[in-house]
Protein backbone atom coordinates (compact mmCIF):
# COMPACT_ATOMS: atom_id res chain seq x y z
CA UNK A 1 0.00 0.00 0.00
CA UNK A 2 3.02 2.73 0.60
CA UNK A 3 3.82 2.19 -2.74
CA UNK A 4 0.78 2.74 -4.34
CA UNK A 5 0.40 6.13 -1.67
CA UNK A 6 4.30 7.18 -2.79
CA UNK A 7 3.01 7.09 -6.66
CA UNK A 8 -0.43 9.11 -5.99
CA UNK A 9 1.97 11.70 -4.39
CA UNK A 10 4.41 11.63 -6.59
CA UNK A 11 2.02 12.38 -9.16
CA UNK A 12 -0.45 15.04 -6.85
CA UNK A 13 3.03 17.11 -6.56
CA UNK A 14 3.76 17.25 -9.85
CA UNK A 15 6.34 19.30 -11.54
CA UNK A 16 7.40 20.06 -7.62
CA UNK A 17 8.80 16.64 -7.26
CA UNK A 18 9.49 15.18 -3.56
CA UNK A 19 12.35 15.18 -1.05
CA UNK A 20 13.47 11.80 0.63
CA UNK A 21 12.47 14.17 3.79
CA UNK A 22 9.32 14.49 2.79
CA UNK A 23 8.32 10.79 1.19
CA UNK A 24 10.03 9.99 5.11
CA UNK A 25 7.51 12.47 6.93
CA UNK A 26 4.34 11.62 5.16
CA UNK A 27 4.63 7.78 4.77
CA UNK A 28 6.26 7.97 8.61
CA UNK A 29 9.07 5.51 7.68
CA UNK A 30 12.74 5.89 8.11
CA UNK A 31 14.84 6.38 4.69
CA UNK A 32 16.10 2.74 4.16
CA UNK A 33 12.22 2.52 3.78
CA UNK A 34 11.61 5.57 1.64
CA UNK A 35 14.47 4.30 -0.75
CA UNK A 36 13.52 0.91 -0.81
CA UNK A 37 9.65 2.15 -1.94
CA UNK A 38 11.56 4.50 -4.34
CA UNK A 39 13.51 1.75 -5.89
CA UNK A 40 10.56 -0.68 -6.36
CA UNK A 41 8.22 2.11 -8.17
CA UNK A 42 10.93 2.88 -10.19
CA UNK A 43 11.64 -0.61 -11.58
CA UNK A 44 7.92 -0.81 -11.75
CA UNK A 45 8.16 2.19 -14.67
CA UNK A 46 11.19 0.65 -16.33
CA UNK A 47 8.96 -2.10 -18.01
CA UNK A 48 8.41 -1.42 -21.61
CA UNK A 49 4.82 -0.84 -21.30
CA UNK A 50 4.72 1.91 -19.06
CA UNK A 51 4.66 5.84 -20.04
CA UNK A 52 5.95 7.29 -16.99
CA UNK A 53 9.49 7.03 -15.23
CA UNK A 54 11.03 8.79 -11.63
CA UNK A 55 13.81 10.96 -12.36
CA UNK A 56 15.85 12.61 -9.70
CA UNK A 57 15.93 15.90 -10.59
CA UNK A 58 16.74 19.60 -8.67
CA UNK A 59 17.07 17.26 -5.14
CA UNK A 60 13.61 15.82 -5.72
CA UNK A 61 11.94 12.44 -7.17
CA UNK A 62 9.41 13.65 -9.87
CA UNK A 63 7.26 11.12 -12.08
CA UNK A 64 7.91 12.02 -15.59
CA UNK A 65 7.07 11.14 -19.51
CA UNK A 66 9.63 9.09 -21.10
CA UNK A 67 12.00 10.26 -23.23
CA UNK A 68 11.56 7.54 -26.01
CA UNK A 69 8.20 8.53 -26.54
CA UNK A 70 8.39 12.12 -27.40
CA UNK A 71 7.33 11.86 -31.05
CA UNK A 72 3.81 11.46 -29.65
CA UNK A 73 3.89 14.24 -26.80
CA UNK A 74 4.25 16.53 -29.61
CA UNK A 75 1.88 15.31 -31.72
CA UNK A 76 -0.37 15.88 -29.06
CA UNK A 77 0.18 19.30 -28.22
CA UNK A 78 0.59 20.48 -32.26
CA UNK A 79 -3.15 18.67 -32.89
CA UNK A 80 -5.31 21.32 -33.22
CA UNK A 81 -8.30 19.21 -31.90
CA UNK A 82 -5.99 18.60 -28.36
CA UNK A 83 -4.95 22.46 -28.80
CA UNK A 84 -7.91 24.25 -27.05
CA UNK A 85 -7.89 25.76 -24.08
CA UNK A 86 -9.98 24.65 -21.19
CA UNK A 87 -11.81 26.76 -18.81
CA UNK A 88 -8.96 26.28 -16.02
CA UNK A 89 -6.39 26.78 -18.43
CA UNK A 90 -8.03 30.21 -19.43
CA UNK A 91 -8.68 31.23 -15.95
CA UNK A 92 -4.72 30.55 -15.14
CA UNK A 93 -3.58 32.17 -18.29
CA UNK A 94 -5.63 35.11 -17.19
CA UNK A 95 -4.11 35.08 -13.58
CA UNK A 96 -0.37 35.19 -15.22
CA UNK A 97 -1.21 37.83 -18.10
CA UNK A 98 -2.61 40.69 -15.16
CA UNK A 99 -0.41 39.76 -12.40
CA UNK A 100 3.25 38.18 -14.38
CA UNK A 101 6.07 37.77 -13.14
CA UNK A 102 3.58 35.29 -10.74
CA UNK A 103 4.82 31.61 -8.84
CA UNK A 104 3.13 28.99 -9.38
CA UNK A 105 2.03 28.88 -5.29
CA UNK A 106 0.40 32.74 -6.18
CA UNK A 107 -1.54 31.49 -8.90
CA UNK A 108 -3.18 28.49 -6.74
CA UNK A 109 -4.04 31.04 -3.94
CA UNK A 110 -6.07 32.93 -6.47
CA UNK A 111 -7.28 30.29 -8.08
CA UNK A 112 -8.25 28.05 -4.97
CA UNK A 113 -6.92 24.61 -6.25
CA UNK A 114 -3.91 23.26 -7.72
CA UNK A 115 -2.42 24.62 -11.19
CA UNK A 116 0.84 22.87 -11.49
CA UNK A 117 -0.58 20.07 -14.60
CA UNK A 118 -2.22 23.15 -16.22
CA UNK A 119 1.04 25.39 -15.91
CA UNK A 120 2.61 22.44 -17.35
CA UNK A 121 0.51 22.63 -20.23
CA UNK A 122 0.72 26.06 -20.67
CA UNK A 123 4.12 26.35 -20.88
CA UNK A 124 4.19 23.27 -22.89
CA UNK A 125 2.30 25.10 -25.45
CA UNK A 126 3.98 28.30 -25.29
CA UNK A 127 1.57 30.69 -23.84
CA UNK A 128 4.05 30.93 -20.72
CA UNK A 129 7.88 30.84 -19.72
CA UNK A 130 9.73 30.69 -16.67
CA UNK A 131 11.44 34.34 -16.61
CA UNK A 132 13.73 33.46 -13.55
CA UNK A 133 12.78 32.73 -9.65
CA UNK A 134 11.35 34.59 -7.10
CA UNK A 135 13.19 35.83 -3.34
CA UNK A 136 10.93 33.98 -1.53
CA UNK A 137 11.63 31.08 0.71
CA UNK A 138 12.78 28.07 -1.82
CA UNK A 139 13.24 30.59 -4.51
CA UNK A 140 9.82 29.08 -6.46
CA UNK A 141 9.89 29.50 -10.16
CA UNK A 142 8.33 32.69 -11.89
CA UNK A 143 6.01 33.07 -14.55
CA UNK A 144 4.83 35.51 -17.44
CA UNK A 145 3.45 35.19 -20.59
CA UNK A 146 4.82 34.66 -24.18
CA UNK A 147 4.77 36.19 -27.56
CA UNK A 148 2.74 33.26 -28.64
CA UNK A 149 -0.06 34.16 -25.88
CA UNK A 150 -0.04 37.85 -27.33
CA UNK A 151 -0.20 37.16 -30.99
CA UNK A 152 -3.17 33.79 -30.29
CA UNK A 153 -5.47 36.64 -28.59
CA UNK A 154 -4.38 39.38 -31.11
CA UNK A 155 -1.78 41.82 -28.66
CA UNK A 156 0.85 43.97 -29.15
CA UNK A 157 1.70 43.72 -25.36
CA UNK A 158 0.16 43.04 -21.75
CA UNK A 159 -1.14 46.57 -21.69
CA UNK A 160 -3.90 45.85 -23.77
CA UNK A 161 -5.55 43.39 -21.98
CA UNK A 162 -8.78 44.63 -20.75
CA UNK A 163 -9.12 46.63 -17.54
CA UNK A 164 -10.22 43.92 -14.59
CA UNK A 165 -12.55 47.21 -13.28
CA UNK A 166 -14.00 47.44 -17.07
CA UNK A 167 -14.25 43.63 -16.69
CA UNK A 168 -15.95 43.48 -12.80
CA UNK A 169 -18.55 46.06 -14.16
CA UNK A 170 -19.34 44.12 -16.90
CA UNK A 171 -19.95 40.57 -14.96
CA UNK A 172 -22.02 43.75 -12.41
CA UNK A 173 -24.35 44.47 -15.02
CA UNK A 174 -24.56 40.81 -16.25
CA UNK A 175 -25.68 40.00 -12.47
CA UNK A 176 -28.37 42.77 -12.00
CA UNK A 177 -29.81 42.04 -15.49
CA UNK A 178 -30.10 37.87 -14.26
CA UNK A 179 -31.83 39.12 -11.09
CA UNK A 180 -34.14 41.21 -12.30
CA UNK A 181 -35.23 38.63 -14.76
CA UNK A 182 -35.60 36.00 -11.81
CA UNK A 183 -37.54 38.66 -10.10
CA UNK A 184 -40.17 39.31 -13.03
CA UNK A 185 -40.29 35.95 -14.31
CA UNK A 186 -41.41 34.24 -10.42
CA UNK A 187 -44.25 36.83 -8.76
CA UNK A 188 -45.85 35.39 -6.07
CA UNK A 189 -49.53 35.48 -7.27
Amino acid sequence: MQKAVLEGLLFVVGEDGLTLEQIEEVLEIDEGRAKELLMDLKKDYEEEDRGLRIDFLGNRFKLTTKFEHKEYYHKLIENPETNTLSQAALETLAIIAYNEPITRIQVDVIRGVGSASIIRKLVAKGFIKESGRSEAAGRPILYETTNEFLDYFGLSSTADLPKLDEILQDVSKEEDTEADLYKSRYKEN
